[in-house]
């Protein structure tokens, strides 16, 4: 009997469907190759969703999302949107997917392809090859927020006026949870685990230290480091090579992920995985946004999105060998010389002899025909 999968695409907003639209040809090409069968189903959210429905996330895409195996999502938002309410606005759909589908652990891997070293900013970046799992479903992105107006003043004697809020909180349960797989993850990689936080100021995170310590004796195989977030951002880009598994709060590893994916080229070649318990689909999507910018030109790089259908399939899916083709028809393809333009080379000429310039679409035709 033919394996075959309920997999749910959400092209969303600006190049968002021209990079899922991308992935889901490769889904399709290496299932071929590979024996089972993806059964894709399109729903809108986001800001499209907004503009047909009057609301970011429709009831009917989030239950479709509930009953997948899977869903592939784009990108979300632009700034046609921007004046809405912030109740209504695109990138809800995220928190709400995150949410309705119980999703807490999202996994942000991010490696350097030696074909691509000259086009990190780093000067001597050396082997980046890390994790980063980032809590999902708490934190000042769930917190309490709202406004109000102040009659206080400051020390000059400046009325305050409006005040605005958002409120950091996690409990014991959700801070355990993603260490575990911290931890989890590190074992089966390099057994290095840098857990990343503001302990000196805020309560929280002192939380999360102290869980950390005490469940470290449960992984005694791992080494587990500390690093405040400031001092994390210096070192992402002074020693990337030396880091592993970072696991680490919801807007923390938010901000970290788009650094790691500059230093490794683009955040075009970023996937990432968004998880909860076992058994339950995932949401497996690019880490870059709509970039309105470029939206509908062909320019897009779709390797995060395709590189996002290859964590679907061997982390939730089972299918290591379609994934594992995928990864290296990825590589294959930078190996001989096709670039986007978000990670083509800018020196001289003699640098740009063996680089290729494509669109959307070609570098997808590209990865598909290196698919082994």
């Amino acid at each position: 009997m033919t394996r075959s999968y309920n997999i749910v695409s959400i092209p969303g907003d600006g190049i968002g469907p021209e990079t899922n639209g991308a992935a889901v040809r490769v889904l399709e090409a290496v299932a071929q190759k590979y024996g089972f069968e993806p059964r894709i189903t399109e729903y809108k959210a986001g800001g499209c969703a907004i503009d047909a429905f009057g609301v970011p996330l429709p009831g009917e895409t989030l239950q479709a999302a509930q009953d997948s195996d899977a869903v592939l999502l784009g990108a979300v938002g632009g700034p046609r949107w921007d004046m809405i309410e912030a109740e209504r606005r695109p990138e809800q759909a995220i928190l709400g997917l995150r949410q309705g589908m119980h999703l807490y652990a999202n996994l942000r891997p991010a490696t350097l392809y030696k074909e691509l070293g000259d086009v990190s900013p780093l000067k001597n970046p050396g082997k980046i090859d890390l994790l980063i799992v980032r809590e999902l479903t708490g934190g000042i992105y769930f917190g309490k927020q709202g406004s109000y107006k102040s009659s206080e003043k400051l020390f000059d004697g400046t009325r305050k006026g409006i005040v605005a809020f958002d409120t950091e909180s996690y409990s014991e349960a959700e801070i355990t949870r993603i260490l575990r797989r911290g931890f989890e993850f590190a074992r089966i990689r390099n057994k290095k685990l840098t857990l990343v936080d503001k302990a000196n100021v805020l309560n929280t995170s002192r939380l999360w230290r102290q869980l950390a310590k005490e469940i470290a004796g449960e992984y005694s195989d791992v080494e587990l480091e500390f690093l405040y977030v400031d001092n994390c951002s210096m070192q992402l880009v002074a020693r990337p090579a030396t880091f592993d598994v970072i696991v680490t709060s919801n807007m923390f590893g938010d901000i970290l992920s788009d650094l790691a994916g500059q230093i490794t080229g683009s955040v075009g070649l970023l996937p990432s995985a968004s998880m909860g318990n076992p058994g339950m689909p995932g949401l497996f999507e690019p880490i870059h946004g709509s970039a309105p910018d470029i939206a509908g030109q062909n320019k897009a790089n779709p390797i995060a999105s395709i590189l996002s259908v290859g964590l679907m399939l061997k982390l939730h899916l089972g299918e290591n060998d379609a994934a594992d083709s995928i990864s290296e028809a990825v590589r294959k393809t930078l190996e001989q010389g096709a670039r986007t333009p978000d990670i083509a080379i800018h020196g001289d000429e003699e640098d740009k002899r063996d680089i290729t310039l494509v669109n959307t679409t070609e570098m997808t035709d590209k990865i598909i025909a290196n698919l082994e």
